[in-house]
């Protein structure tokens, strides 16, 4: 019977769980085409502006991750969800449509407000179907959807832009977010005992795994409890370093391909797109050898690690041999990326349930931080020096201090 509820949990709920966060990615990422495809000239957008606006979402994304997190741990992350689908997806579109600055700092920063409970919220709901076996796979099959996303959403962005221009792009790619969310209410249900699929024997089968595993985990009070805890607090840091790794890299990425000699928008969606197939790849080995083996931290730092030397040695190549410093940027995408289901499956496996869900919204908001920071100050540094050189520098040091944080916050924990 495990096998047959296995099957069926992951054909039903994993794609949905993909799709929904894929379009959450897709309406955030793809800010940096419009700012390469022509978006910063039409509205006259200064460049320390432009670095304001492409950070601006990640602001947003900060303040209301506990308030979201909590309330899908204690209401309804499947209620929340649709609203957010809805909410985002109309901001999106909103985008193109815009006429002037000040309307897009708001839309932005609201983007990033309704955005702030998707993450939290989809890893509370994945908790409560998946085991500890699985979690890791689990979660690497969420957080695919942002590489995947960025993947056909590079390509695509650039044939938009081209044939009809940013605006366009915008309300074509912020459209699905309202369609899908009536999907997302129909086939998903917040815990198993609520799954009409399942029968009461399959239910009872999974409650007890669940809650068997919880028996191992020492008791936490309460939330201010966890997050008053070290190692919380070290992941807390932990995550906003990598953060700044990876959304500096994200929002920048296309701009920096654009710069190069012999460039355009269409070349720069196609060469945007390859750092993320790697991407793919090494999420999804992480991933199983994670969780076959059950170790999550060896599975984190030593990734974080060589994107730091991929940066550092995209500086020493420097600007004149693009595609040397290309191959380590895409070294660096998919190092960056590797280590996300094993991480998240490291808060779940060293705290309670009771307060899992607050202390991933917690992380998950020092992460907003970290992105903010990176989406930012990458933006500044290029603006203010004239080339890349300075923020590959910044995103080589914020990744090699995520390694050494992981290895001091979890290294008397047995992940």
């Amino acid at each position: 019977m495990e096998n047959t509820i296995a099957k069926r949990r992951w054909i039903r709920l994993i794609p949905v769980a993909f799709i929904t966060y894929s379009l959450a990615y897709l309406d955030r990422a793809n800010f940096g085409f419009a700012t390469a495809g022509g978006m910063g000239k039409d509205l006259h957008i200064t460049a320390a502006t432009s670095s304001l606006l492409g950070s601006l979402f990640f602001l947003g994304y900060f303040f209301f991750q506990i308030p979201g997190a909590l309330y899908a741990a204690n209401q309804s992350a499947r209620k929340l969800i649709f609203w957010s689908l809805i909410l985002w997806g109309g901001l999106a579109t909103a985008t193109g449509l815009i006429s002037n600055v000040n309307a897009l700092i708001v839309i932005r920063f609201m983007l990033g407000v309704v955005e702030s409970a998707v993450m939290p919220a989809m890893l509370i709901f994945l908790s409560r179907w998946f085991t500890k076996t699985e979690r890791s796979k689990a979660n690497t099959f969420l957080i695919l959807g942002n590489p995947v996303t960025i993947l056909w959403m590079s390509v695509l962005s650039g044939y938009l832009i081209r044939s009809a221009g940013w605006r366009w792009m915008f309300i074509l790619e912020g459209l699905p977010a309202i369609i899908w969310a009536f999907f997302w209410w129909r086939l998903v249900n917040d815990q198993p005992a609520d799954a009409k699929w399942l029968t009461g024997g399959e239910k009872e089968a999974l409650a007890g795994q669940l809650l068997l595993e919880q028996a191992d985990i020492k008791p936490v009070k309460n939330y201010a409890a966890a997050f008053r805890s070290k190692t919380v607090i070290l992941l807390c840091l932990q995550y906003a370093c990598w953060s700044i790794g990876v959304y500096g890299f994200v929002m920048w990425l296309p701009s920096i391909i654009n710069a190069a000699p012999n460039s355009n928008i269409v070349h720069t969606g196609w060469l945007s797109a390859v750092p993320y197939l790697l991407a793919i790849i090494s999420m999804l080995a992480t991933s199983y050898f994670s969780d076959k083996t059950l170790r999550r931290k060896i599975f984190v730092w030593p990734f974080l690690l060589v994107g730091a030397i991929a940066f550092y040695g995209s500086y020493l190549v420097g600007p004149n041999h693009f595609w040397i410093s290309f191959i380590l940027l895409i070294i660096a995408g998919g190092a960056m990326y590797a280590p996300y289901g094993p991480f998240f499956a490291i808060i779940t496996e060293i705290l309670p349930g009771n307060v899992a869900g607050g202390a991933i919204a917690l992380i998950n908001s020092f992460g907003a931080l970290g992105s903010f920071a990176g989406a930012y100050l990458v933006g500044y540094l290029n603006g203010k020096t004239g080339s890349f050189n300075a923020s590959y520098i910044f995103m080589a040091g914020s990744l090699l201090l995520a390694a050494v944080l992981t290895l001091v916050a979890v290294r008397n924990k047995k992940v």
